[in-house]
């Protein structure tokens, strides 16, 4: 008995044998990604159709065979080994046989690592959950340790910084952080003199206005709106980086020549925030009473004397100081090492 199939779709499987004996299964054309959802059916359907008790894979007629090809023939071996029938290839090409050998066998078979959970009670959810927020608490606690432990070491001997990284990391925190911060911030004082404005004139009070925007810009949203801002730009850079060097293997080839990766990566970005931070914030307070300015000008007839001298007898010096060291907390934990970004303000930034 012979017959063929599969024709139409660049490849034939010639059948020999008689239904129930040894049959001969002739491969010819190619066997590749684009057919193999018509092969594999064909093949089982012969398999059920002819129920052989040996079965023979003649590959002497195979054109082309890709790794996708190449899997379709291993699982017609498994197919005949599951059945218990002898098995066997002939005619391999050199090629087919490479083809073949870059396929893992035991890979193929083995089972999911990772075996599919069933349905979980709520009591299970809120424990994995529990374990999960304290093992995050535990390798936070311990990379702060880590980080204040460098940072003391650093501070007692400063020749072992690395100046020229925390020069180049002021630069690209501070400098080229300058125009979002600005553009930013002198937005939010104009909205705010926008905001405030409406309600002044309703009664009378426009000469406050400088006083409102500087009390909102200093004391409020100037700070923290430049955390967020370099917590998200270099905070998250920073994290980029020394998640890419973790991934490439460069921080074990530190650790292998002897540096430690904290001292050498995290300190010199978390000492370059410290400086570059309470710059920015001033600088942002700046833009923003600006901001507020603009809109004094333009809609309330404010001159510029009239809006500034209000200012001193509302912000001191002490609300400027305190919240451009406060503004510090977020980056500091944001940048130190990669581990993520986000932090908590000071009372005074609140």
């Amino acid at each position: 008995m012979e017959q063929a199939t599969g024709q139409e779709h660049g490849h034939t499987i010639r059948v020999e044998g008689e239904k129930g004996g040894d049959i001969t299964f002739s491969v010819q054309g190619r066997i590749a990604l684009d057919n193999i959802g018509v092969v594999m059916p064909a093949i089982k359907g012969l398999m059920d159709e002819m129920s052989p008790s040996s079965l023979t894979v003649d590959l002497s007629g195979l054109e082309y065979l890709d790794s996708a090809g190449a899997l379709v023939l291993v699982e017609l071996e498994n197919m005949a080994r599951s059945a218990s029938l002898a098995f066997r290839f002939v005619n391999l090409s050199q090629e087919t046989q490479g083809i073949m050998a870059l396929l893992d066998r035991d890979a193929i078979s083995r089972g999911p690592l990772i075996t599919e959970r069933g349905a979980s009670g709520i009591i299970e959810e809120v424990g994995d959950v529990a374990l999960i927020l304290f093992r995050d608490f535990v390798r936070f606690m311990t990379f702060l340790g880590e980080l204040l432990t460098a940072v003391v070491y650093s501070v007692t001997h400063p020749r072992s910084l690395r100046w020229e990284d925390v020069f180049f990391y002021m630069k690209r925190a501070g400098v080229d952080g300058l125009p979002i911060v600005g553009l930013i911030n002198l937005l939010l004082g104009f909205v705010i003199g926008i905001m405030a404005s409406e309600q002044l004139m309703q009664y009378e009070f426009n000469i406050f206005l400088g006083s409102l925007v500087a009390i909102a810009m200093v004391k409020e949203f100037g700070p923290i709106m430049t955390a967020i801002l370099v917590a998200g730009r270099s905070g998250s850079a920073f994290a980029a980086e020394i998640g890419t060097m973790k991934v490439n293997e460069e921080v074990d080839a530190l650790i292998t020549m002897g540096f430690d990766p904290m001292r050498f990566l995290a300190i010199p970005k978390v000492l370059s925030m410290i400086i570059v931070l309470p710059i920015l914030t001033l600088y942002a307070d700046f833009l923003g009473v600006i901001g507020g300015l603009i809109v004094g000008m333009s809609s309330l007839g404010l001159a510029p004397y009239t809006y500034f001298h209000e200012i001193p007898g509302s912000i001191t010096v002490f609300d400027v100081l305190s919240v451009c060291l406060g503004a510090q907390v977020p980056v500091v934990r944001s940048s130190g090492g990669g581990e993520g970004i986000g932090g908590k303000r000071s009372d005074h930034c609140c």
